[in-house]
């Protein structure tokens, strides 16, 4: 039995997030934040994202969060609202003129190269968004008289405080009473919080999920299951050894209905290869392989498979097909600086036929 999701007709919402949207500041090219005179301004968050790339490709999304009332939290809005994406339900907090309160969330980040690994620098701690509480926002009117057809949160937003791990409880329980697919990204951040702390917060979560998103680290840090045949640093990823573990994780919780992975063997820090697994309603779907997939920036990878068998799910396209966009839409999103997604449509069409990188005039 597959998913069943709400029509379009019946909801205001194709897709609703919850979660972070910090400011990002990398230099330019592949240089040291600790050296460069310069440095470029992005917007991105991992369930943010997600919202952004499917604003932009035409379906009715929204997203959730807790924002500061000040230039940076405007810049967050005015990126979002770039897309289209619907941002009404944020709750918005007083700035208080120096953050002790509340603030926005950033990070550094500079892009590997070769052997360099690229590296973020979390400056996040007490943020707006680390501070919401179950209660702030009225899931219950959303998603029973606006309605959604799709929620999506994650880790990264239940790992930034007991709160936020509270409020993600709350929305997706109300998701899940309301008939809401719910799509959880796993998503571990060793910055953030323990793999124990991990696996305790989670596993009160995955009852309300219905699709579950993460690759081979988030299983075994966030879930407590082990990939077999992975070396120690996931150069290797057995494809069966994977195929095991997601088994496993459906065997264990019988109601999730779809489980997609991406596989990503680190080559170098701008080549990797590249595919995804998705398993749907006890079938797996392997995407093709991006061997050597030449990568500008890999931030945002992950969301951008989401984004895309997401899209797929939505639109009634087949599984094989669902794997394959989310696939194409990762790689052509690792072709631009930032987090969010800079391509269209017609490039992921183009990439998921076959088509080549040769000049289109």
């Amino acid at each position: 039995m597959g998913l069943t999701i709400k029509t379009a007709q019946s909801t205001q919402f194709d897709l609703l997030a919850l979660g972070e949207c910090m400011i990002r500041f990398s230099p330019p090219g592949h240089q040291r934040i600790e050296l460069s005179p310069v440095l470029e301004i992005y917007a991105g968050g991992g369930e943010y994202n997600v919202a952004y790339a499917l604003s932009r490709y035409g379906m009715r999304t929204g997203w959730i969060s807790r924002l500061v009332d000040n230039p940076l939290g405007q810049f967050i809005k005015n990126h979002a609202r770039t897309s289209g994406m619907d941002v009404s339900e944020a709750v918005w907090v007083p700035y208080d003129g120096v953050g002790r309160a509340d603030r926005i969330g950033l990070n550094f980040t500079e892009v590997g190269i070769g052997v360099r690994a690229s590296v973020t620098m979390y400056d996040r701690g007490h943020t707006a968004v680390a501070h919401m509480k179950a209660g702030d926002v009225e899931w219950q009117r959303i998603f029973g008289t606006r309605g959604a057809r799709w929620f999506h949160t994650g880790g990264i937003f239940t790992a930034l405080s007991d709160s936020c791990a509270d409020v993600a409880l709350e929305s997706m329980k109300a998701a899940h009473d309301a008939g809401t697919i719910v799509s959880y990204d796993l998503n571990f951040r060793s910055k953030l919080w323990s793999s124990k702390k991990a696996i305790e917060v989670t596993k009160k979560l995955v009852p309300y999920v219905d699709v579950l998103i993460g690759n081979e680290e988030d299983f075994q840090k966030v879930l407590g299951f082990e990939v077999e045949g992975t070396d120690e640093h996931l150069k290797k990823l057995p494809i069966e050894g994977y195929k095991k573990t997601v088994e496993k994780v459906v065997a264990t919780y019988p109601h999730i209905r779809a489980v997609g992975t991406t596989l990503r063997e680190v080559v170098s820090g701008l080549v990797n290869n590249w595919s995804a697994i998705m398993m749907y309603d006890g079938q797996f779907y392997h995407s093709r392989r991006y061997e050597n997939l030449e990568i500008e920036d890999r931030v945002g990878g992950g969301d951008g498979f989401c984004s895309g068998f997401v899209y797929g799910l939505l639109h009634g396209m087949t599984p094989q097909e669902c794997v394959e966009m989310g696939a194409a839409h990762g790689a052509l999103l690792q072709s631009t600086r930032g987090d969010t997604s800079m391509v269209t449509m017609e490039e992921i069409k183009h990439v998921m036929g076959g088509g080549s990188a040769r000049i289109q005039r």
